[in-house]
């Protein structure tokens, strides 16, 4: 690592426009390639998505995108013959602009008049694409937008709702970004008080992750990536790729003032928090790569999509950083800090103020503090045990958008179930089997929950049979889930009895109760596997088996913790609204498992830097107190600095407009401020301090067959150690003479 640090140092405009270049290149590829995003939640082998693959077998037109135009009077009805007149034009129009296949309204000859409700208000047409939602492009969406929305009167409200017309709804922009990455450089500049130095973590940053947000574009047409994988990415990109960077520059920083070259404080740097950077990335990988063993393509890109996203960032860190070190020199220190280098010469950096008292107040009351500590996460984890797993919809938008606005005009003219219809499919074979359908509908309307019922369609050979079955609640409702559930386990299997139909049940809620039941199917697994990787790794490091059990119990705390705040405010919805977060709604399905991919990977970070003071000062003096004392005072400032920068970053997330990656955003940003501000400052240390000598017991026989790792290499530490000593005997050497020059 020190050698690539002094190439860099030495070629360091070569290594900056390397990465300029490699930056440029990509972007430059991804914008002639263009995105090919795809929200495909089918899971293999779930009913819903056989129903899927027959309804497209059987209906090969019903493939595209279906979205709605729905219009609302306040002052008679949707019958009246001028609002009759203007929409029928208004669908004319719309059914002839490119990439829609048909329209279906409710007037005379265009459709179905059960598209108008009862009280005569309310209307809606049904707009089906040529292909589905991720394969339209954004200017044929808000072509249908302008189009509908130019019939729009006083007494006329038009509105349009489907997963098409949400491509043009606005975002947050880089507004986020923005936010986060200025707050970040204020964070940094109040660390450090050098504006050149605040500087680099964030243009490290922006850099990597700049290229890994193109990459993903690309990496988009080589297999499935989510659509909001570029903004998770980033969110989690900005956040370690500006903290890895501050724990080098800090380092280097320490190093000049302890009396070393610009090259010699890099290449230390890169050598030792560099390779803690490159063994906390690489957990962060690992974590994130256990996706995969979940066997879902929908969260095997977003695996990718991140890890490449953190893979760049920690290159950045460990190359182009030290470049752009050199070419700042010395003013990586504030012009105080010079110039008492320059007076006083190299000082050794003893854990002073606000941090030396807090660790040895928790050094005095470790029971105590550890009890307050344990109390918080409890409280904070227990609204977890009400999560519910699902999918949000367009009812939990803004109440601005348009979507929004569509969903409840639906809701409230024909029932919130409309919104979100099951979708039933079947092969036909036989008279009996005709039979027993048509005598299906009467069983339906019968069934608790059930709303309305379409007739039975049949494709061209017969072979195939469809019908829609509309809830009397909303799709993410629970009571939707139970109807799924009903149909499958009680209803269904009745009405085929003596038949060959297989009737199996799709749409969106049934197909996003399958995605989540798969993902909380395998999650104990997975939670395992990458819990376990963890410790094996932590064991290696510090040789102990009390840190990694720790570390693991610190980490599902964290992520419990975390989906607690997540379930107060997506869930019940408290402050949601305000926020500008929509209603209240359920958890996406996918959330736990990035969670713990994601946290497990950022609180190494924190444990790492922690614990690796401490198992330093142990190895010196095999005093547990002291060691925990030290490496506390030592460590704190920079991981505090390091927690605000990502929590500024996560919580700027929720300006970006999107529900889920605001969730994203919030759980992140909370679980980071208990990661940091109890768990690892007060409830780990708390715990090692009433642990004492059994924090670092590992079995003899385990000691032998263990491999010898090191996070900073021994030399490295021997040199830190010889200068600090140094440093102390000259300055004991000074107060000396200093007493002898006092007269008398």
């Amino acid at each position: 690592m020190a050698a690539l640090a002094r190439w860099c140092v030495r070629r360091r405009l070569f290594a900056v426009l390397l990465w300029l270049l490699a930056f440029g290149g990509v972007a430059a590829a991804a914008a002639v390639t263009g995105s090919a995003y795809s929200n495909d939640y089918e899971a293999p082998g779930t009913e819903s998505g056989r129903a899927t693959r027959l309804l497209q077998e059987g209906f090969p037109g019903l493939g595209g995108d279906t979205d709605t135009v729905v219009w609302h009077t306040d002052t008679g009805t949707v019958r009246a013959a001028d609002v009759e007149q203007t929409m029928s034009r208004t669908l004319d129009r719309i059914a002839a602009l490119p990439g829609v296949a048909s329209v279906s309204g409710p007037y005379a000859g265009k459709g179905d008049a059960g598209r108008i409700s009862d009280d005569g208000h309310t209307a809606y047409a049904t707009v089906t694409f040529d292909d589905s939602a991720e394969n339209i492009t954004p200017g044929e969406a808000q072509a249908v937008v302008d189009t509908a929305k130019a019939a729009e009167t006083d007494g006329l409200q038009v509105e349009l709702g489907g997963s098409a017309i949400a491509l043009t709804e606005p975002s947050g922009g880089h507004l986020a970004e923005v936010v986060g990455v200025a707050v970040a450089a204020v964070v940094l500049f109040l660390a450090f008080g050098s504006l050149a130095a605040s500087l680099l973590p964030i243009a490290t940053a922006l850099v990597g992750v700049g290229t890994a947000y193109a990459g993903i574009v690309l990496l988009g047409h080589a297999m499935t990536v989510a659509d909001f994988a570029p903004m998770l990415g980033l969110l989690v990109g900005l956040g370690v790729g500006i903290d890895y960077a501050l724990f080098i520059v800090t380092r280097h920083r320490r190093g000049l003032k302890h009396g070393l070259s610009v090259p010699d404080a890099a290449a230390e740097a890169v050598a030792t928090t560099g390779r803690a950077v490159v063994f906390a990335g690489a957990t962060v990988c690992i974590a994130l790569l256990g996706m995969l063993i979940l066997g879902l393509g929908f969260l095997n890109g977003v695996a990718v999509a991140a890890s490449l996203t953190v893979v760049l960032t920690v290159a950045a860190s460990v190359t182009l950083l030290p470049a752009l070190l050199s070419f700042i020199g010395m003013r990586a220190l504030s012009r105080r800090e010079r110039r008492r280098l320059t007076e006083h010469g190299p000082q050794p950096e003893l854990p002073t103020g606000l941090a030396a008292r807090w660790s040895a107040f928790v050094e005095r009351h470790p029971k105590l503090l550890g009890s307050l500590a344990l109390g918080v996460v409890t409280l904070l984890a227990l609204p977890t045990l009400s999560l519910h797993l699902g999918t949000s919809d367009q009812g939990n938008r803004p109440t601005s958008s348009t979507t929004r606005q569509a969903y409840d005009l639906l809701a409230d003219g024909f029932g919130p179930g409309v919104n979100g219809p099951l979708t039933l499919v079947t092969r036909v074979d036989g008279g009996e089997d005709r039979l027993a359908l048509d005598n299906l509908g009467t069983t339906l309307r019968a069934t608790e929950g059930v709303a309305a019922v379409t007739p039975v369609t049949y494709n061209s050979g017969g072979t195939t049979a469809w019908l829609e079955v509309v809830p009397d609640s909303a799709p993410q409702s629970t009571a939707t889930s139970d109807l799924v559930d009903r149909l499958r386990t009680d209803v269904l299997p009745r009405a085929e009895t003596g038949t060959t139909l297989d009737v199996q049940v799709g749409g969106v809620t049934a197909s996003y109760d399958d995605f989540a039941e798969v993902i909380v199917g395998k999650l104990p697994l997975f939670v395992g596997v990458v819990i376990g990787l963890g410790c094996v790794l932590l064991l290696l490091a510090f040789r102990s088996l009390g840190i990694p059990l720790k570390a693991a119990a610190m980490n599902v705390a964290a992520v419990a913790a975390a989906f607690g705040v997540v379930v107060v405010i997506f869930q019940w919805g408290w402050g949601g609204e305000l926020l500008g977060l929509g209603r209240a709604g359920p958890v996406e399905p996918f959330l736990p498992v990035i969670m713990v991919s994601v946290l497990f990977g950022l609180s190494m970070d924190y444990q790492v830097f922690l614990v690796s003071r401490m198992y330093e000062e142990w190895l010196e003096t095999g005093d547990n107190r002291r060691a925990v004392r030290v490496g506390l005072a030592e460590t704190s400032r920079v991981i505090n600095s390091a927690a605000v920068i990502m929590i500024s970053v996560f919580l700027a997330f929720v300006l970006s407009g999107d529900r889920v990656i605001a969730m994203f955003g919030i759980a992140l940003a909370a679980a980071v401020a208990l990661d940091a501000f109890v768990l690892r400052t007060l409830l780990v240390p708390a715990l090692m301090h009433l642990l004492g000598g059994a924090n670092w017991w590992l079995p003899r026989a385990l000691d032998r067959v263990l491999p010898r790792i090191s996070i900073e290499p021994p030399e490295c530490r021997a040199a830190a150690r010889e200068r600090l000593t140094d440093a102390v005997e000259e300055m004991e050497k000074e107060r000396q003479q200093d007493v002898r020059d006092i007269p008398g």
